[in-house]
């Protein structure tokens, strides 16, 4: 038999917003931060797809046994593939898995095996469910997946329609690695493609040491392409935090000429000045903005020291442990300010939301 829908399906996305959505027909879930995935099943077989309609079975072998064992015989069901580590998700643990060899992927689903939190139902049996109201399909999935244990790997996402206790979610879930709050409209269809839901994500600004640059693709000498970002932290070191990239051609360009006082006599004192003696060859630190990795092999990650002296303000989301989780947003120079006073100790982080509540069935708030 073939699957209740053939894949394909391209994924139901959201807009962004500055604020939750307000009044009736809102159900609200956490935002969760891993891969997008669409399940498809039909008895035995069964075939994971990727938000860009890519095959993601074999980098995540552990998931047969628990989606065959937890999911109706056939089905289609949205969600999202997460790894739940010892400071919330980790999803630098995800990215390990695109890996081309099979024995390397094996060893990493034993150490560190993922988590499937869904929270739709495209189809059940024969039946197409993608033009039934979201309250259908959630009531379905809920109902369909309500025999759990606590300990499957394969769960429903928590879900509100308490807007009061969305908003506290967006604070405490934050520390986990959630990074915000998606709402849907109870009556709506699902839409592949189209960005018929609604997403408010975290957004806060640092201050931030910029201790080097790296070219534009186009080469040296023609375009700034990203600023490195450091934080001190409590011993005094300037740790690599991320990058900010978000700039125009003709604002790269002009920085070119803005940054080249800071390069004069830069490496001399600089402290991330060791950099150089792993660049030439020697032990590499992905942490380090000039290391290399499979990931950015091919890539030319070199940088330029700058003399530690310019401030910036960025906007970013949320940190994972002690670098910025994406890339940041440039928001002005702060001349005003020391590189010293661009610390850890400026950053409003939460503390980490207990997701042991979700993975061991305890879902926290008010259900649908």
């Amino acid at each position: 038999m073939a699957y209740p829908i053939a894949p394909p399906v391209e994924p139901m996305l959201a807009k962004a917003s500055d604020a939750l959505p307000s009044g009736e027909g809102w159900l609200y879930e956490p935002k969760w931060d891993g891969f997008r995935t669409v399940a498809f099943r039909d008895g035995p077989r069964l075939h994971l797809q990727s938000r860009e309609l890519k095959p993601l079975n074999r980098y995540f072998p552990e998931f047969e046994g628990p989606l065959l064992a937890r999911l109706p015989e056939r089905c289609v069901v949205d969600g999202e593939i997460v790894i739940a580590g010892k400071e919330g998700l980790d999803f630098e643990a995800l990215l390990l898995r695109i890996h081309p060899a099979a024995s390397r992927v094996k060893q990493l689903a034993s150490e560190s095996p993922a988590s499937m939190v869904l929270f739709d139902l495209l189809a059940l049996g024969d039946r197409d469910l993608r033009a039934a109201p979201f309250a259908e399909r959630r009531a379905l999935l809920e109902r369909v997946l309500a025999d759990d244990d606590g300990r499957s790997r394969v769960l429903v996402t928590p879900a509100t329609r308490d807007r009061a206790a969305a908003a506290d979610w967006f604070s405490r879930f934050e520390g986990a690695g959630l990074d915000g709050i998606v709402a849907k409209r109870l009556e709506g269809t699902y839409q592949p493609g189209v960005r018929a839901m609604v997403k408010v994500k975290h957004a806060r600004t640092a201050d931030c040491a910029v201790a080097g640059f790296r070219w534009h693709k186009n080469g040296p000498g023609t375009m700034v392409g990203s600023l490195l970002l450091g934080l001190y932290d409590d011993a005094g070191k300037l740790n690599h935090v991320g990058i900010c990239a978000s700039f125009t051609s003709a604002r790269r360009r002009e920085l070119v000429k803005e940054l080249e006082p800071l390069r004069v006599n830069a490496m001399e004192d600089h402290p991330w000045r060791d950099w150089a003696e792993w660049v030439d060859g020697g032990t590499p630190d992905h942490r380090m903005p000039g290391a290399t990795s499979r990931w950015n092999r091919g890539k030319d990650l070199s940088w330029e020291p700058l003399r530690v002296e310019r401030v910036c303000e960025v906007a970013y989301d949320h940190l994972q442990g002690d670098r910025f989780r994406h890339g940041t947003h440039f928001l002005r120079w702060r001349l005003d300010r020391s590189p010293r006073q661009c610390t850890y100790a400026q950053l409003d982080e939460t503390p980490a939301y207990e997701l042991s509540r979700i993975f061991r069935g305890g879902a926290p708030g008010h259900g649908p």
